[in-house]
């Protein structure tokens, strides 16, 4: 005796007409594209259904579990002897290029004088120590001083203003 069943399209039929393939062609593209919007980020993940990989993957981690993850690749790669190791050049290019993105983003540190001080001081101490310190002649040492006192009062001192 043939088993009879209630199709998707709502007709009844043999159990060798179920299934997608058996449905008509209006159905098969509604179904279809359900299922292309929903792995795409479509209107089906927008309405509130999860799509298949919104819980997939290092992007959908938090930011600690992704910084946990990347900090054990960068030990693994340094113990291993394979790590990229910066010339001083390119970790300032690196620092500056994620400098202007926190100015751009406003998520950038704006130093206090003190804070700004501060920090000169303790690379200055360490450039020092490392025998990698700029060792500046009495004139360059004199421009760094009008430049600086340029910047934070808005005027420069002459030579002829300190002569008066």
């Amino acid at each position: 005796m043939e088993q009879q069943r209630q199709s998707h399209s709502g007709q009844k039929g043999s159990t060798e007409n179920r299934g997608f393939a058996s449905m008509d062609e209006e159905k098969q593209r509604e179904i279809a594209s359900k299922g292309g919007k929903a792995s795409h980020g479509g209107s089906s993940r927008q309405a509130g259904h999860k799509g298949s990989t919104e819980n997939r993957g290092f992007a959908s981690m938090s930011e600690d579990k992704q910084r946990e993850i990347a900090s054990k690749g960068g030990k693994a790669a340094h113990e291993k002897g394979t790590a990229h190791e910066f010339t001083s050049e390119e970790a300032r290019a690196a620092g500056h290029k994620g400098g202007q993105v926190a100015h751009r983003r406003g998520t950038a540190h704006e130093f206090t004088p003190e804070e700004a001080r501060e920090a000169g001081r303790k690379g200055g101490q360490a450039a020092h120590e490392k025998g990698t310190a700029h060792e500046f002649t009495p004139e360059e040492a004199r421009e760094a001083g009008r430049k600086g006192g340029k910047a934070s009062h808005g005027k420069g001192y002459s030579s002829e203003s300190r002569a008066r």
